[in-house]
């Protein structure tokens, strides 16, 4: 069975139809994408599997569990866990405390440990920390472990939000748009740092990207939705020669 199974899932706000009978697969140690033009569904989709949005037909399935009607925090614990379009940080937080903080649904020392500073307390707080150091050194911003986020480049600060979702130990990672706003440079070190993801932690990765080059070079599989549907499905470079794709997507947005 798929790590995650998304069928026949259909999402109305009001009377606007915002996606139709989606249907997806991925399985883990695969890296899935996911295009197509503005308004075209696709942020609405990562909504719908994470739990912000329930979906008005169909079913989201992973690991064997219907995720329909849970909630994102109980979604996030199972294992499911993603980033968004646009960077949720807390301003004056060190990026160290960042990702220690996204650890604390899992320890096990609870209230009375807190409370009386007991030894296991003291243990999983240091393995809290150790994790967070490691997975910093893993997106490479160990040397910004003790600064505040607000004094940060715009790219260290999503690599930040990458470390913080993987504190949380997902096996299914959702990114929406990770490279957005960088520069070049700073692209294509994100591209690295998620296919170390991959490699390293085995995590299925779905990805949402309007700059081909990061969609092309990174996935398996890639999908292409419009207007709420999925139009084409196939490799990378099925989906470049795919005449509906350049029709709706490619030749309006060029391949860059």
């Amino acid at each position: 069975m798929p790590l995650l199974q998304v069928r026949n899932m259909t999402h109305f706000f009001g009377g606007l139809r915002a996606v139709h009978n989606y249907d997806l697969e991925i399985e883990l140690g695969q890296v899935r994408g996911l295009i197509g033009p503005n308004g075209a569904g696709k942020t609405t989709i990562f909504n719908l599997i994470t739990g912000i949005y329930q979906p008005t037909e169909g079913e989201v399935v992973f690991n064997g569990q219907n995720l329909v009607g849970l909630q994102p925090y109980q979604i996030a614990a199972m294992g499911v866990c993603r980033t968004f379009q646009t960077l949720r940080l807390w301003r004056h937080m060190t990026v160290l405390d960042h990702v220690k903080l996204a650890h604390y649904s899992k320890i096990h020392y609870g209230l009375l440990g807190a409370f009386f500073g007991t030894g296991q307390r003291y243990r999983e707080e240091a393995e809290i920390e150790e994790m967070a150091y490691n997975l910093l050194e893993m997106v490479g911003i160990r040397r910004v472990a003790e600064q505040v986020v607000i004094n940060l480049p715009y790219g260290v600060q999503r690599r930040v939000e990458m470390a913080r979702a993987l504190a949380s130990e997902p096996q299914l990672l959702l990114l929406d748009e990770p490279t957005a706003g960088m520069n070049p440079e700073e692209m294509v070190e994100m591209m690295n740092v998620i296919r170390q993801i991959r490699d390293e932690l085995g995590l299925a990765i779905f990805l949402i990207e309007h700059r081909m080059k990061v969609v092309m070079d990174l996935c398996d599989t890639i999908q292409t939705l419009d207007f709420g549907e999925v139009i084409a499905e196939g490799t990378p470079e099925e989906i470049r020669s795919n005449p509906r794709v350049i029709d709706a997507y490619l030749g309006k947005e060029g391949i860059a």
